[in-house]
């Protein structure tokens, strides 16, 4: 009876810690933000990163931030992956966490990546960073409330399996779409080339701003214990599939700014 009952209790503390941990935007959408920016990306920029990671593509070095997550050298990094002010306020307008943030990290990166003494191990280690955090600039909810986590607090239902408002963002609109990141990729958004210069403009701070707009609809779409299904993806994945694409080209125009 007692070995059951430790049985029973390893799974629930399992199935816990899987609905509130935050993965960003999941292993997918990263991947289809990496995919993405490497489409605009110019040649020598190519030539550049290819150096750099080996030969590795950007959507496979898109997870490392995530995946360097259960190692304990690495726990300082966890901060860098979100940011978090009060929706009044602009950033800045408070002190900026002592630890860091995405600003503060996506700066760092920018500035490792454009030091020509920087070490190739360094540039590779800041350069995987920086394709991740880009993305996760884009998922809304990491420019979301302090308070309750990025909506990891806000427990809802997708369909019939118990989730949170920031994990139906991330992977479960995503997965439930059923395509690969590479499928995901080539069906984005044609866009015109006066779309492209739009998407491209502005700053990290402006994106940020933009991020933590759209943060503030998420919050209004779902409530707490709400039940999300096929209505909430024909709403809102339009959102995800715009956020992904923004973030490639994105990451793109940094990526080019730096070695180009």
């Amino acid at each position: 009876m007692k070995t059951r009952y430790i049985c029973f209790l390893t799974m629930v503390l399992c199935t816990t810690s899987f609905l509130f941990a935050a993965d960003d935007w999941g292993k997918t959408g990263h991947r289809v933000t990496g995919e993405i920016a490497s489409e605009y990306l110019s040649k020598q920029t190519k030539d550049r990163i290819a150096e750099i990671l080996n030969g590795q593509s950007l959507a496979l070095v898109s997870t490392f931030a995530d995946d360097i997550k259960s190692d304990d050298r690495y726990r300082s990094y966890s901060p860098w992956h979100y940011v978090n002010f009060s929706f009044d306020k602009k950033y800045g307008e408070e002190a900026p966490s002592e630890k860091g943030d995405l600003v503060q990290a996506i700066e760092k990166c920018i500035t490792v990546l454009k030091d020509e003494k920087a070490s190739n191990e360094d540039a590779a280690f800041y350069l995987k960073l920086l394709v991740h955090f880009v993305g996760d600039l884009h998922q809304p909810l990491h420019v979301g409330r302090s308070e309750d986590k990025g909506g990891n607090d806000i427990q809802v239902r997708w369909f019939n399996d118990g989730t949170n408002l920031h994990r139906v963002w991330d992977s479960d609109m995503i997965d439930y779409y059923a395509m690969s990141y590479t499928e995901i990729a080539s069906n984005a958004d044609a866009l015109s080339t006066q779309e492209l210069q739009a998407l491209q403009e502005g700053t990290l701070i402006d994106w940020i701003h933009e991020s933590q707009n759209l943060a503030k609809k998420v919050y209004e779409s779902a409530g707490v214990g709400e039940k999300l299904g096929y209505k909430y993806m024909y709403h809102n994945f339009p959102t995800v599939r715009t956020q992904l694409q923004k973030g490639g080209i994105r990451l793109a125009k940094i990526l080019n700014e730096i070695f180009g």
